[in-house]
């Protein structure tokens, strides 16, 4: 098998610093993290990737067979290699955040720490995905447009005005018909369930109380079942949370991924002097 080209991927942060993957929702691009840059770069030379056919990723990204998710999963990998990273944090929203879980319940050498955003063991029956697939392959994303900011924003007139919100549904509007129908293969077929508890990463899980799409019900199933995962749901967010709760996110995920503390190298006194 022909080894996994590596997505449409950008690198910002100190190059030395400890690396952090983040990976998008379907329909989004690599802007959909764009809120939570600024912070994350502080500590981490951050890579964010693309979907096939988002943003900058080409629609043949996973030619031949059915796409999976454990395909995308190899394209993350592809990319990490590519930087010489062995093991890197990964956060990632909905199916990005999928992208997560199942590389640190199939690959645990390579995860530090995880963290799934608005995301689920298992996206509902395979049946819509497919009729999703089908209707974006006849007719685009268009129809998808009128319907996507009620499943995306909890308040959605004011937040498709404003600058990111407008940015996320413009990616909607441009992605690739073959490469957003290709991801709802993947969908289909994702069931991470019977997996979670061999994930050892330390997680932390991120809800949208309003969230319609994978509602806080997944999130506490994916918390659950994951051992010693940390459970975060946000009022007044809906599935892209961390374009409507932006500080809120960030400061969570800064807090998850930041490094441990250095062990103090000063021996111990058992008399506690």
């Amino acid at each position: 098998m022909t080894a996994p080209r590596a997505p449409h991927h950008r690198l910002d942060g100190p190059e030395s610093a400890p690396p952090l993957i983040l990976g998008p929702s379907l329909g989004t691009s690599l802007a959909v993290w764009q809120p939570q840059l600024p912070g994350l770069t502080r500590g981490h030379r951050v890579l964010r990737w693309d979907l096939p056919g988002h943003g900058g990723s080409p629609a043949d990204l996973l030619p031949g067979e059915e796409a999976t998710v454990g395909r995308l999963a190899g394209l993350v990998l592809a990319a990490a290699d590519r930087q010489g990273w062995d093991r890197f944090g990964y956060a990632g929203i909905s199916l990005g955040g999928a992208v997560g879980a199942y590389l640190a319940a199939h690959h645990p050498e390579r995860v530090e720490a995880l963290a799934v955003v608005c995301s689920s063991a298992r996206f509902g029956e395979p049946s819509g995905w497919h009729d999703r697939a089908r209707l974006v392959r006849e007719r685009g994303t268009a129809p998808l447009l009128e319907t996507a900011p009620g499943r995306w924003f909890a308040d959605p007139a004011a937040t498709a005005r404003t600058p990111w919100g407008a940015t996320v549904l413009d990616d909607l509007a441009e992605t690739d018909p073959r490469g957003y129908a290709a991801c709802c293969e993947a969908l289909a077929g994702y069931d991470l369930r019977d997996r979670l508890a061999g994930i050892a990463a330390p997680t932390l899980v991120v809800a949208g109380r309003d969230d319609p799409a994978t509602p806080p019900p997944h999130a506490r199933e994916l918390a659950d079942g994951i051992p010693g995962a940390d459970l975060l749901e946000l009022a007044r967010a809906a599935h892209l949370a961390g374009i409507e709760r932006p500080a809120a996110v960030t400061a969570a995920l800064a807090a998850h991924f930041a490094p441990a503390p250095a062990a103090d190298p000063r021996p111990t006194d058992p008399r506690g002097n």
